[in-house]
């Protein structure tokens, strides 16, 4: 196993950056695109882990994706089984592509890295068996399952939980339109992370399908799915631990193109970094972040943003008093359980932490240095490197989990620094 020892570095950076594509955009894209009405092209998407194993398993479907310079050029096919997908340890590819496998003609099976079987998909499941499709999970409700792909889904009215994860609810909106009789999805419990939900439905509308809010859920009309070239924004939560830096070490970064509107829950930087003290503006070359005297504590429900949780996390363990962060339990099915995770890494350099049944506690005290681990989760790694800047001697094993979302992660972390990046060394 590799180790990264993460650059100390005290003094204010000063810094513009530009970041690839969006990761939440880039999956949603290409599923829609894969059973669009013809070809399109993905421009700047992202090209990580996790959207090459989406691109991948749809290519195992009889989709032509084929790379163009920055791009993707997307052609629909007939969706064929019998088929093989690897999700590794992507919950979009858990999620969204067991849709698009029940209209295919064949059995398809997905399964993943050790970790992914532990990521809890009974909601999607019942709401495939819900829409008429025949699922062989032996009960788990987890991965590795077989979906029995007939080459049609009736659809209709189905009833599911999705409150471990907004991904049930966006992966089956995102292949409804293709149902016989499209989708009336009513929800049981509530739904988190409710902007990337919304990201679909207008993902959707921008592909002429037509979705109506109702009060228990969405209806998805059946109908075509328009082919759409998309240009890919900036993913706006791999710019949070950028930003971050510019608090921390009272410095100044600049994100460039971050969008005007966007429905990324990203977006809520703005806001949440300013009430931890920065001066957030918006300039000609993008969002700006400029950090004061000390970093806030922060007391927020985060039910919306949970994927900003790690990186904020490790600012409110380097603020100037305690900090509360709520609406959180469902990262505990995330990559890792990232309360426990982020429980471990914030007292291991000096914190205290305290779980909640939706959430933790953290006081910040002396930071110093000690050893982490990634837990296999990218944004763990980026948590060491917004630690390391106070903490001088942080390492942290197996940095290359940073490969599901941002795979240069190390070398854009030094650019920001201006310093060379620390070799990861074998351990």
């Amino acid at each position: 196993m590799t180790s990264w020892t993460t650059p100390h570095h005290p003094a204010p950076v000063d810094a513009v950056v530009t970041l690839p594509g969006s990761k939440s955009i880039t999956a949603r894209a290409l599923v829609l695109a894969a059973i669009g009405e013809g070809p399109s092209r993905l421009v700047r998407p992202l090209r990580a882990r996790d959207t090459d194993l989406m691109a991948e398993g749809l290519r195992a479907l009889g989709v032509g994706i084929e790379v163009d310079g920055d791009d993707w050029l997307v052609t629909p096919g007939p969706l064929r089984g019998p088929a093989t997908v690897d999700a590794g340890l992507a919950g979009t590819v858990l999620r969204f592509l067991p849709p698009v496998a029940a209209l295919a003609d064949g059995p398809v099976t997905l399964d993943g890295d050790e970790r992914l079987r532990d990521r809890p998909n009974a909601g999607l499941i019942e709401g495939l068996r819900g829409a008429g499709v025949t699922v062989e999970d032996g009960g788990r409700g987890r991965a590795p399952f077989t979906v029995q792909g007939t080459g049609a889904v009736r659809g209709g009215t189905v009833t599911v939980d999705a409150s471990e994860s907004s991904q049930v609810v966006s992966g089956l909106l995102l292949a409804a339109a293709r149902f016989t009789e499209g989708l009336d999805l009513r929800l049981t419990g509530g739904v988190p992370s409710m902007p990337h939900v919304q990201m679909t439905v207008e993902t959707l509308a921008e592909h002429g399908v037509l979705v109506d809010r109702t009060d228990t859920g969405w209806r998805v009309h059946p109908g075509p799915v328009a082919a759409v070239d998309r240009v890919v924004e900036p993913d706006l939560s791999n710019a949070a631990p950028f930003l971050a830096a510019a608090l921390v070490t009272g410095g100044r970064v600049t994100v460039r193109d971050w969008p005007l509107r966007t429905t990324q829950p990203g977006a809520q930087l703005e806001h949440l970094l300013t009430v931890m003290g920065a001066d957030v503006q918006r300039t000609a070359d993008g969002l700006q972040v400029t950090g004061g005297t000390s970093v806030r504590p922060l007391v927020a429900d985060l039910s919306e943003v949970g994927e900003l949780t790690p990186v904020l996390a490790a600012l409110c363990a380097l603020a100037d008093g305690p900090s509360r962060l709520t609406g959180i339990a469902h990262l505990r099915g995330h990559e890792t359980d990232r309360l426990q995770a982020l429980d471990e890494v914030l007292t291991a350099v000096g914190a205290r932490v305290v779980q909640l049944p939706d959430g933790l506690e953290i006081t910040p005290g002396p930071v110093h240095a000690a050893e982490l681990d990634s837990y296999a989760d990218h944004r763990m790694v980026m948590v060491a490197a917004v630690l390391g800047l106070v903490a001088d001697g942080v390492v942290v094993r197996d940095p290359g989990a940073v490969t599901k979302t941002l795979p240069d992660f190390t070398d854009r972390w030094a650019g920001l620094l201006d310093a060379d990046a620390p070799a990861a060394v074998s351990s």
